[in-house]
């Protein structure tokens, strides 16, 4: 395969899936950026349900938007050409470029994977970002010896000899056996491919290192390839990692009498938890993911997250006796919020005549009388504007994005936001112009105690974030805190990228990465 382009490239692979690629990469690209060096990230393909609207209206991963951003770039579809969104255990949607191209199981996907339309994207994509940048960092999917899959691979090697790559292999030690991780991902990898490995990285260590001296005299020996170093498993690093829910902490957090107490119901194809990130971090807030009505009690408020399968989604906490829950915890005078999926669970009705998810109709759980159909255009626009539902608060700013396929009718209802949509238009030249438009979103009870919305990212932003909870504080007879302490939890995670990059420079000689990239 001929190598496209002038940029140098490396690449972040892993011995499996969860083994801190996307964190390594996002670390390196930090590094690079402040030593000067134009830089870009770039994943083949990527399977999550955690995404991110570009500024021009397209959907990547949401860890490609986290690199983009220690890269101090704006995120963009190259960076993430092929998104993969499951839709069940076999099958997903394919968002090609930014927008939806298909959606295939995954005998279909893979039987498909090499075919000229999915490899051009790549190519095309990949191409277009090093012309432009001097330095691209590659993030690799799953096990670099996926050899059942080698053949028709777009993430891993094909991406990697694109680029004529040298890679970074990253283990996990927290999850045991990683001496067998490294030794038999490079036996079972080609020759060629394992000539391109220029180095090994031991992730989420714990304990004394000098324990693990041997390990890395072994290694070294074993392998013939150097170990850079290992990475310490870092505390508290507030970073939107992209498939990296606790749940079982989470679950475990008391509700107490003192701080606002947040359920988010968790689904089974739930989407974008990041939203809540921002929120768990508030020294005033216990934030627990529920898995059944018994766990969420003492909730002053419940949300409904966004889901990828709205319908099968409401049927599994109908199942499990969440419609109840919800109309007490409403009785009683809690809140209750629905995003995106979550605002269309909540109304009257949604109906998917066109199977743009899994087909059919059913009833909502009728918090809110609005009604919402499936259509298969979906959104996904950058969007800003101003709160309407918060007491004496119209002017306070919100921003997020929008990324659904459903059209809800508000039935009168007041709206919970008055906002400009970020568009991308065509003009006649064939370029992209960006142009705002105005619109009303979501929806809000008389009461004020239940809204949706279709807005992620909402509570990123801090004034909100701090308005909101302090309604909640004040139902529950506390006094407001300060927006200042909402502010610093914003500065910890614009501070946490910076802290993970130091903490990669202290740990890892990068001496073999820099010498390629030179």
């Amino acid at each position: 395969m001929s190598h496209l382009s002038r940029a140098k490239a490396i690449a972040i692979l892993g011995t499996g899936s969860d083994v801190g690629k996307s964190l390594v990469t996002a670390g390196l690209c930090r590094l690079l950026h402040r030593a000067g060096i134009r830089v870009a990230p770039f994943k083949a393909q990527n399977m999550s349900l955690n995404s991110f609207a570009t500024l021009e209206g397209g959907e990547i991963g949401r860890a490609q938007a986290l690199q983009a951003e220690a890269c101090g770039i704006a995120p963009h579809v190259d960076m993430n050409p092929i998104l993969l969104k499951p839709e069940s255990n076999a099958r997903s949607q394919v968002v090609v470029q930014g927008k939806v191209f298909a959606t295939l199981d995954a005998r279909a996907y893979f039987t498909r994977g090499r075919d000229s339309q999915l490899l051009r994207a790549v190519r095309e994509s990949y191409e277009r970002l090093a012309s432009q940048y001097e330095v691209i960092v590659i993030e690799g999917a799953g096990s670099a010896a996926e050899v059942n899959l080698r053949d028709r691979d777009l993430v891993n090697w094909t991406t990697v000899e694109l680029a004529d790559a040298r890679v970074v292999l990253v283990g996990d030690i927290d999850r045991g056996g990683v001496f067998a991780q490294i030794v038999g991902t490079l036996d079972l990898i080609a020759a060629e491919e394992r000539a391109r490995v220029c180095g090994i990285v031991i992730n989420k260590f714990r304990g004394d290192r000098t324990l693990f001296d041997d390990g890395v005299r072994f290694l070294t020996a074993r392998t013939g390839i150097p170990v850079l170093g290992l990475l310490p498993y870092l505390r508290d690093l507030a970073l939107d990692q992209e498939d990296s829910l606790d749940v079982d902490a989470r679950a475990k957090i008391p509700f107490t009498a003192d701080r606002v107490n947040v359920a988010v119901l968790l689904l089974p194809h739930m989407s974008n938890f990041t939203d809540f990130n921002a929120l768990a971090q508030e020294m005033d807030v216990a934030l627990r993911y529920v898995a059944t009505p018994e766990e969420a009690l003492g909730a002053n408020a419940m949300i409904l997250p966004g889901s990828k399968t709205t319908l099968s989604d409401l049927a599994y906490l109908r199942e499990r006796g969440f419609e109840r829950l919800l109309q007490d915890h409403v009785r009683r005078g809690g809140e209750l919020v629905g995003i995106c999926g979550g605002y269309q669970m909540l109304g009257q009705s949604i109906a998917d005549p066109d199977g743009v998810e899994t087909g059919g109709h059913d009833n909502g759980f009728g918090m809110l009388p609005v009604t919402t159909v499936l259509a298969r255009d979906k959104i996904t626009e950058q969007v800003q504007g101003q709160a309407l539902h918060i007491e004496e608060s119209t002017t306070l700013a919100v921003r997020g994005y929008l990324i659904h396929m459903g059209r809800t009718d508000r039935a009168g209802l007041r709206p919970c936001f008055q906002l400009l949509r970020r568009q991308a238009s065509l003009k006649t030249d064939s370029k992209e112009i960006l142009r705002d438009e105005e619109c009303q979103d979501g929806a809000v009870r008389h009461d004020g105690l239940v809204w949706g919305t279709y807005v992620h990212g909402l509570f990123d932003e801090p004034a909100f974030r701090r308005a909101w909870l302090n309604r909640l504080r004040s139902r529950k007879g506390l006094s407001a805190v300060s927006l200042e302490d909402s502010q610093r939890v914003n500065e910890t995670r614009l501070n946490a990228m910076d802290r993970w990059a130091d903490h990669i420079d202290r740990h890892l000689d990068l001496a073999p990465v820099l010498a390629w990239l030179r």
